[in-house]
């Protein structure tokens, strides 16, 4: 029998950005996990201009090649770790328009956060992120990471260097997801 799909989703898409290090530490986190077989999808790389269907994504009639492609992203996988910072109290436009795009794709599917910042680890961005989370019926992990001040991580080389506390949180919110997946699975066939 083959895993599930986790798509790792990393919501900054500026440059110089600093947050693809996180996005990078849960992805080889992920897959040492075993739980999941782990997609990564860099909205920079996605690169998906503001909103621009002409019918509403409910009725999964995309005129665009750009949502076509978004569509089979999304729709293939059976659950989601987005990785955000944290923008003016609030999760980035990237991620937000991502999420716009499309409707049923995202429907009964688990979803993990991994959220990063100064003092605040991001945690605004979640909050505000819930709201949009149940209106596309996706379900989230109670279990989460949050990473204050997730710089001071950030080795020589770029690369994040998680604490002790992002791991531990890492390993229950992947294992809450797995369970949650299983589950989901059910009413996404029925």
């Amino acid at each position: 029998m083959s895993l599930p799909v986790l798509q790792i989703i990393a919501a900054s898409t500026r440059d110089g950005r600093k947050g693809i290090a996180v996005a990078r530490w849960i992805e080889r986190f992920a897959e040492a996990h075993g739980g999941f077989e782990v997609e990564f999808v860099d909205l920079a790389q996605v690169n998906l201009p503001m909103f621009d269907e002409p019918s509403h994504p409910r009725l999964g009639q995309y005129k665009h090649q750009h949502t076509k492609d978004w569509s089979a992203t999304v729709a293939r996988a059976d659950a989601f770790l987005f990785v955000t910072p944290e923008y003016n109290y609030s999760f980035p436009a990237s991620l937000k328009n991502a999420l716009d795009h499309l409707s049923a794709e995202w429907n009964n599917k688990a979803v993990g956060l991994v959220s990063y910042g100064g003092v605040s680890a991001g945690l605004r961005a979640t909050t505000a992120l819930r709201p949009v989370l149940a209106a596309l019926r996706l379900f989230p992990a109670a279990e989460a990471v949050s990473i204050p001040m997730f710089m001071q991580s950030i080795n020589e080389d770029g690369e994040f260097v998680a604490p002790a506390p992002a791991e531990a949180g890492a390993k229950a919110m992947l294992d809450e997801l797995v369970r949650l997946t299983g589950a989901l699975t059910t009413l996404r066939t029925a």
